[in-house]
């Protein structure tokens, strides 16, 4: 308290001093300026109490101003827009079933399904690969129901800040959308057809440049209000783990080898002996018609030589 007492009045004398040595530089120069001269004075005098004021000398009220000044020069905080994705591989016991439960766990959150896959493999495995477009708000909880579906195998997820770009791209906008109505109130003030030609082209132009902007902003919007998930679904797998600890071959192994042994065999003689069969009635019919004629020519031999006989 005893500072700004003494600084005041300080002040005050410093103005007067001032103000006294002005009337009398005007009283030896004449007696026409000193009016001016008194006049600047007091307005020096005013001028240095008032700044005496503004750098906090003067009570409260100019620390309350001060405090108003820092509040209202506060910086903004910006909204973050984040970039969510993420990547499931999970093994269920049913497909077809995980992936309905998966659709409609994302059309309860308010996303949709995008792209979507269906494959077998060798073993009659079916996957699935489906790309899930889900609310930022909600990706958490999905994620969450999607990855306990089943068993985890894999899953990776990312997070991208692209506050940068949209600020960028908003500013870019709102400059383009300016630089576009001053091209245009130019054309309504345009006489000459060239003058009018030259500017519908310039218009084109920056028109093209406005859409392009609209279009990362549109893009930018869809990446941040909307998460991807990319989820892969696949049957369960027959592990090795599960079988017998050893690979040697038990009783039961050699009697169902055996017995494989046998029904091949059966088959390969069941096999040639089709294959032989026309073979074999051919030379059975042969060898009988040979009989038959081998039968009948005695005969006729012998009837033959009996007239002979009779004759002599």
């Amino acid at each position: 308290m005893h500072v700004r007492r003494s600084v005041r009045p300080a002040s005050a004398l410093a103005g007067l001093l001032l103000a006294a040595a002005l009337a009398l530089t005007g009283c030896s120069a004449g007696g026409g300026d000193s009016s001016s001269d008194k006049a600047a004075a007091g307005s020096a005098a005013g001028g240095a109490y008032r700044g005496d004021a503004k750098s906090g000398t003067g009570g409260t009220g100019g620390g309350s101003a001060a405090e108003g000044a820092k509040a209202t020069a506060a910086p903004k905080l910006t909204t973050a827009h984040i970039v969510r994705t993420a990547s499931l591989s999970v093994e269920v016991k049913d497909v077809a079933k995980a992936l309905d439960a998966a659709r409609t766990a994302v059309e309860n959150a308010g996303g949709y399904v995008g792209d979507e896959n269906t494959t077998r493999d060798e073993d009659g495995q079916e996957q699935t690969r489906v790309v899930l477009r889900v609310p930022a708000d909600r990706y958490d909880d999905v994620l969450t129901g999607l990855q306990g579906a089943g068993r985890l195998l894999e899953r990776t997820a990312k997070a991208e800040d692209v506050t940068d770009q949209v600020v960028d791209v908003d500013s870019r906008i709102k400059s383009q959308r300016a630089s576009v109505a001053r091209v245009r109130a130019l054309m309504e003030r345009a006489e000459r057809i060239d003058d009018v030609v030259a500017l519908e082209s310039e218009l084109s132009r920056r028109e093209a440049d406005l859409e392009s902007l609209l279009a990362q902003q549109a893009s930018l919007k869809d990446r941040t209000s909307l998460a991807t998930i990319t989820l892969s679904l696949s049957g369960t797998a027959v592990h090795r783990d599960d079988a017998a600890p050893d690979d040697e071959p038990g009783f039961g192994d050699a009697v169902s080898g055996g017995w494989h042994v046998f029904v091949a065999g059966v088959r390969w003689i069941a096999l040639v002996l089709g294959a032989v069969l026309p073979f074999a009635v051919a030379a059975a019919v042969i060898v009988v018609a040979w009989r038959l004629v081998r039968r009948r020519l005695p005969r006729r031999a012998a009837a033959a030589a009996v007239p002979a006989m009779t004759a002599v």
